[in-house]
């Protein structure tokens, strides 16, 4: 078997590849693949933001296995995830996967321990609501229903009742995410074993529909509190990529994850809980924002800080990718202007994982608009990353104190003056 050992956003390496299985690798877009124009047989590969391992084979040919590893230790990232799901435990021995060196290995045994902690005291049980066609009166009659399918016969009935159980969102995507994690290769046999023994536990909640796009909606609460370390995992391991491809001659399967979300999950909830010491309230993802007066054109910033009037305050938006030679992406930097223009602030923050530009303020020509550029160094200990987006929420408060909103300009702009009738 053919290794092939890539690094995210890393340099671009060149290796000997059958055209079958270069031309399928470029068809799958795992990586960025191009025929070396120098050495024929070879391929260039680059990986982008997906990290992961797949396996391809085709016919004549040695397997190949490709692993992309994350730019940030492997132990990081399960801090980012496991913050972004709860901040109130953010340390780094909560799951332990010190000894492993691979991201699947790791994140099905980070799983498999976080799983465990959560049903030490016992599966979990809640109420959940169901809509449901039955031969006998359960809860209430759903009237209108009744009536549209039925045409008044009485039955079968169209009911809805609050059934409580373990039939509930937690232990629906606890369930999936193990049978997922079950069907990957190189999950090590131990965490497979005792992941088997969780499954066991978990068969009273409903399997989730292969290829479900919307995952269970779930609420964090005191009730669910040891459960939500592992609920965090299972979102990530079900958003993940089970890459299943064939095109007649090379067949792909493995599994990947997009390590975009995990960032910008991890510094969207880091800067809302920095920000509450200041006040107000910090929305992700927000909602209503539109460029244009007539709302056509919506636009969705990663975090906007309203002060206690309602106003916006703040605006921030977190970027994992690779810098350009010569700094941060300029298209960036427009992004960021249009949210500003369009939330009436005269500062904006991008937020970056370091690579190799410090941080940097652009000043915007007749607009009053300042663009903060920050870089975050993800190798970081936990303490001192949680202690630089404090600076960073920290600056995005005095910024707003300190600066007259854009919007207030556009208020007290002079009217166009008006052409005298004669």
């Amino acid at each position: 078997m053919t290794a092939i050992e890539l690094d995210e956003y890393g340099s671009a390496v060149t290796v000997p590849l059958p055209d079958e299985v270069g031309r399928a690798l470029a068809a799958s877009r795992i990586v960025e693949a191009a025929p070396d124009p120098y050495r024929p047989g070879a391929w260039r590969l680059r990986a982008g933001g997906k990290v992961g391992a797949v396996a391809l084979r085709a016919p004549g040919h040695r397997p190949v296995t490709l692993r992309i590893a994350p730019k940030v230790p492997i132990s990081r990232l399960f801090f980012l995830i496991g913050y972004a799901a709860n901040p109130r435990v953010h340390r780094d021995g909560e799951v332990s996967v010190a000894e492993q060196d691979e991201l699947l290995p790791a994140l099905a045994q980070g799983f498999e321990r976080s799983l465990e902690r959560a049903l030490r005291q016992g599966v979990l049980q809640g109420y959940r609501h169901t809509e449901e066609t039955a031969s006998v009166v359960r809860g209430r009659i759903r009237e209108a229903e009744q009536v549209k399918r039925h045409h008044g016969r009485a039955f079968p009935v169209e009911v809805a009742f609050d059934d409580y159980g373990t039939d509930i969102a937690e232990n629906r995507l606890l369930r999936a995410a193990t049978e997922r994690l079950l069907t990957l290769p190189r999950v090590p046999d131990g965490v497979r074993r005792r992941l088997r023994h969780h499954r066991g536990r978990l068969l009273d909640a409903q399997p989730l529909t292969r290829g479900i796009r919307d995952l269970p909606q779930w609420r964090a609460s005191r009730l669910n509190l040891r459960y939500q370390p592992a609920l965090q995992l299972a979102e990530t391991i079900l958003r993940g990529s089970s890459v299943e491809h064939s095109d007649g001659r090379v067949s792909i399967d493995g599994y990947l994850i997009d390590t975009h979300k995990i960032f910008e999950d991890f510094v969207c909830v880091a800067l809302r809980e920095a920000l509450a010491e200041h006040g107000g309230r910090s929305a992700l993802q927000a909602r209503g924002v539109h460029l244009d007066e007539a709302g056509a054109v919506r636009m969705r910033p990663d975090l906007v800080w309203y002060g206690d009037q309602g106003s916006p305050r703040a605006v921030a938006d977190a970027k994992y990718k690779a810098e350009k030679p010569e700094g941060f992406p300029d298209a960036d930097l427009y992004q960021m202007l249009a949210y500003c223009t369009a939330l009436g602030l005269s500062d904006g923050h991008l937020v970056y994982a370091r690579g190799h530009e410090p941080s940097a303020t652009h000043r915007v020509r007749h607009a009053g608009i300042r663009i903060h550029q920050h870089a975050l160094a993800l190798e970081r200990p936990p303490e001192q990353l949680l202690a630089a987006i404090a600076t960073i929420a920290r600056l995005m408060a005095e910024g707003a104190d300190a600066t007259r909103p854009a919007q207030e300009a556009v208020r007290h702009r002079p009217r166009k003056a008006e052409v005298p009738r004669w």
